[in-house]
């Protein structure tokens, strides 16, 4: 298996997965992809049935990745799945159980790791992978990345401790729950740098950008990524989407379909990925709040980012996005796969300038839902304080903001998709205990592992949106940790 930009030019050489797991951004700006997907037959997923049900997720993921990853020992690679997929760090072998709902739907549950958010299904094996490769090659890493909630949280609890790594994440100072604040910021490790920009998401992501797009900048300090522009994450989501399927269905060719909630536009690229595979996968329901840029774009097909004073703070934090930096992936493909079409879009200066193109008028854009099985839909504060007040009502549980976005979607689209539906759980209430209050009159129930975190002191740094002021603060922290 090997990877091309979403950039490329013809003639340029794939490269191996190893040679892009500590890089994050191609040289050329673009994302890398495979040069062409696995595909999956009917008969070995129903032999990951199997595996699933006696030997667990680990195994399942170990089976999944090995189709992308041939530079990787197999033995090691299956060790690396072991390890990132214990039972005591995820409470159970099926890491990602399936339940039903209500009706045709279902919860995938995704939050059953270290910080309650499903990134840290991703997170937990991108740092096993990074320990095994920065030992095999006796090198260091220093990652830097942006969050709007829940991969900082996720990627610092998987990287601490790890020899070799240094982590910078960046934050929007005061866009995030209490709760994920104090998840991230609570941490008192030398290697593990907290900074607060002044700023929105989307400009803390450009930064992590910028960074990388300096490539001097980037080899002198050995930059590398774990936001989802790193593939690995993205491969790992793909895991849960089988794992999802499995559960969900009890033989051969049977549909389903999902609902993810989506700022970024990483974890349902992964559901495209499974469905590219041969996975049995219908319909994509693609939810956004407020930052509605994704619904806009597979309503009408013009994607327009917008800046941050049109980027609105919602109770669905995680997803206060406008800038979806995996959409790239998907327009590559939309766009068959053609390198210089997708570099004229991401890389023009006009771009760069208005943030806006319009494929309303293309083949592609014109068969999308049928090619592609995407659907979209948008959800607003008040929907998602009434979703989760109907679905604690009717069914007991219990879902965060984002989940609830999701549910809501995915009932106002529910006709015309195949059943079940799988509804992306992506975060424990006890993360956003405002809106839950708002919702149902008390707060939600604080695991006894998160009792306290709030009171904790914190240890995060306050930087203005400029990546020079980023690259000198950088170069400092990492020249006084190497002298010790």
């Amino acid at each position: 298996m090997r990877y091309v930009s979403t950039r490329g030019a013809a003639g340029d050489v794939p490269v191996g997965f190893c040679d892009i797991l500590l890089e994050g951004l191609a040289p050329d700006g673009g994302l890398y992809v495979p040069e062409s997907y696995p595909q999956v037959s009917a008969g070995t997923l129903e032999e990951w049935r199997g595996v699933l049900a006696t030997q667990g997720y680990a195994e399942l993921a170990f089976r999944v990745l090995s189709l992308f990853i041939d530079d990787i020992p197999a033995a090691d690679l299956q060790a690396i799945c072991a390890r990132a997929y214990a039972a005591e760090a995820f409470g159970s072998r099926l890491v990602v159980p399936a339940t039903p709902l209500a009706g045709r739907l279902w919860l995938l549950h995704l939050s059953n790791g270290p910080t309650a958010a499903f990134k840290d299904v991703a997170m937990q094996l991108l740092g096993e992978l990074f320990a095994y490769e920065l030992a095999r090659r006796g090198s260091t890493l220093n990652i830097l990345g942006a969050t709007s909630g829940d991969t900082g949280s996720a990627a610092e609890y998987a990287m601490r401790g790890k020899p070799g790594v240094t982590v910078f994440m960046l934050t929007p100072a005061g866009r995030m729950s209490a709760f994920q604040q104090a998840q991230m910021f609570s941490i008192d490790d030398p290697h593990i740098v907290n900074i607060a920009v002044d700023g929105v998401f989307d400009d803390c992501q450009d930064l992590v950008k910028d960074l990388a797009g300096d490539l001097a900048f980037k080899r002198r300090w050995r930059l590398g990524a774990v936001n989802s522009i790193n593939l690995a994450r993205l491969l790992a989501q793909v895991v849960y989407y089988v794992a999802g399927w499995l559960q969900a269905t009890s033989g051969p060719g049977q549909p389903v379909s999902f609902a993810v909630p989506s700022g970024n536009f990483g974890n349902i690229c992964a559901g495209h990925v499974a469905r590219r595979m041969g996975v049995p996968i219908d319909t994509l329901i693609l939810a956004t709040n407020e930052n509605n840029v994704l619904h806009e774009f597979f309503s009408t097909g013009v994607y327009q980012v917008r800046g941050a004073a049109d980027t609105y703070a919602t109770s669905s934090p995680s997803m206060d996005i406008s800038k979806a930096s995996n959409f790239e992936r998907f327009v590559f493909d939309l766009l068959g796969r053609d390198g210089a079409r997708v570099r004229d879009l991401f890389g023009s200066p006009e771009f760069a300038a208005t943030g806006r193109f319009d494929l309303s008028g293309t083949p592609g854009f014109a068969g999308l839902r049928e090619r592609f099985g995407i659907v979209s839909g948008t959800s607003a504060h008040a929907d998602r304080v009434a979703t989760i007040a109907r679905v604690h009502a009717e069914t007991g549980v219990t879902i965060d903001p984002h989940t609830a976005d999701a549910v809501k979607v995915a009932t106002d689209l529910i006709e015309g998709v195949a059943e079940p539906v799988l509804v992306h759980e992506t975060a424990l209430p006890v993360k956003f205990a405002a809106t839950i209050r708002e919702a149902l009159g008390h707060a939600p129930e604080v695991p006894a592992v998160f009792a306290g975190i709030e009171g904790l002191p914190r240890h995060v740094v306050d930087l203005p949106d400029d990546a020079a002021v980023l690259k000198e603060f950088i170069a400092t922290r990492l020249t006084a940790l190497a002298a010790g």
